[in-house]
């Protein structure tokens, strides 16, 4: 069992900056790639990004892609998700999930083991 609970989200004017953080508890942090998803009010759950376990293999939605950086800690059990020129369409509840398996369908939302209860994010115009 891993349990994550993510922080850092907040208000931020559009083409600002935030980083949100996701700290897991349990289970060996690094037997697990980590992922971001994001939920807006109204749509479905979609995939942000994905980082391996060492941190080696990162991946992106294309819609972030050049604005958002994952990167994770393994001494301190934590994965990061920096994001710059933040536009209002960012705004959402971004989730981390933990993700036991070699990755198939890294951003099907079935793939992953474990979530966090999400942190909010709003960016305002």
């Amino acid at each position: 069992q891993v349990q994550l609970v993510e922080s850092g989200g907040g208000l931020v004017q559009a083409g600002g900056s935030l980083r949100i953080s996701c700290v897991a508890s349990g289970r060996t942090f690094s037997a697990y790639a980590m992922g971001w998803f994001r939920q807006a009010p109204g749509k479905e759950r979609e995939f942000v990004a994905r980082i391996s376990r060492v941190g080696t293999r990162t991946y992106y939605a294309e819609s972030v892609k050049g604005r958002f950086n994952i990167s994770r800690d393994n001494a301190k059990n934590t994965v990061y998700l920096q994001m710059n020129s933040l536009k209002p369409e960012d705004t959402a509840v971004y989730y981390c999930a933990a993700d036991s398996t070699p990755g198939v369908v890294i951003h099907a939302t079935y793939e992953y083991d474990y979530w966090g209860q999400g942190t909010q994010v709003t960016v305002s115009s």
